[in-house]
């Protein structure tokens, strides 16, 4: 089954490594480079249309209020959590990108939106000559930016600008951060909680691969069937072995 071998590759890769194996294993016609070279958002659309190919449009996840600790069931549904409608085409449509270009204060720039390899750049943490995580990922995606006729790089840039971008970015990719505004039943204190797909989705595999391979491990045992003739198996048969075998 490719997604137990995604699942099983990805137990030593970083976080944006298994999100382009995810995605890799859904869009055959497009190359690793090409996927890599998404936007986050683009990435993040595409995984959350795999999510629910995979698993259906209903989530259900935990949060634990700031204010009294009380932790909160959220349900969530796939279409509440999307930017913007994905269709099954889009999924494998990469469309170019174009440098977006803003003024501010007397500077002109240019710079594109982040991808997964600019997130793995920064998580790495090159180039060691520029700031923090923020400052490493405008720095790469920095495509020019002048102060009249005068060249600047991202570390000249004055932090109104550099936040100007940040939102501009933010506006053109909107799924790269996802935010759930939440309130607490027990306490009414509100927040703003982060959702990341490839996080969430990733420990839902898990949790399916340990509970698939925990079958496998009951009917071999059982039976002495081989794995790949158990994996084959559709789930149901499983089930109906196992509720025999647990009587």
């Amino acid at each position: 089954m490719e997604l137990l071998a995604v699942w099983e590759r990805g137990l030593s890769q970083t976080p944006v490594e298994r999100a382009l194996a995810l995605l890799g294993a859904a869009c055959a016609s497009e190359t690793p480079e090409q996927l890599a070279r998404l936007s986050v958002g683009e990435r993040d659309a595409r995984l959350l249309t795999l999510r629910e190919w995979t698993f259906g449009r209903g989530m259900t996840s935990l949060a634990n209020c700031p204010g009294c600790g009380e932790q909160l069931e959220l349900n969530l549904d796939a279409t509440d959590l999307r930017a913007r409608p994905k269709t099954e085409d889009e999924m494998t449509a990469a469309a170019p990108l174009t440098p977006l270009r803003l003024a501010a204060v007397g500077y002109e720039v240019s710079f594109r939106l982040p991808n997964s390899l600019d997130l793995n750049a920064v998580a790495a943490g090159a180039p060691p000559e520029v700031g923090d995580a923020s400052m490493k990922l405008l720095d790469r995606c920095l495509v020019e930016a002048r102060r009249g006729d005068e060249r600047i790089n991202a570390a000249q840039l004055p932090r109104e600008v550099a936040e100007a971008i940040a939102k501009r970015m933010a506006e053109a990719d909107p799924q790269a951060e996802v935010e759930l505004a939440l309130t607490c039943p027990a306490c009414g204190e509100s927040w703003q909680a982060p959702f990341d797909i490839e996080s969430f989705f990733w420990g839902e595999i898990g949790a399916w691969a340990r509970r698939i391979l925990g079958e496998v491990h009951v009917l071999a045992s059982s039976y002495g069937w081989r794995e790949s003739d158990i994996l084959n198996m559709s789930a149901w048969r499983r089930q109906f072995y196992l509720d025999l075998i647990s009587g």
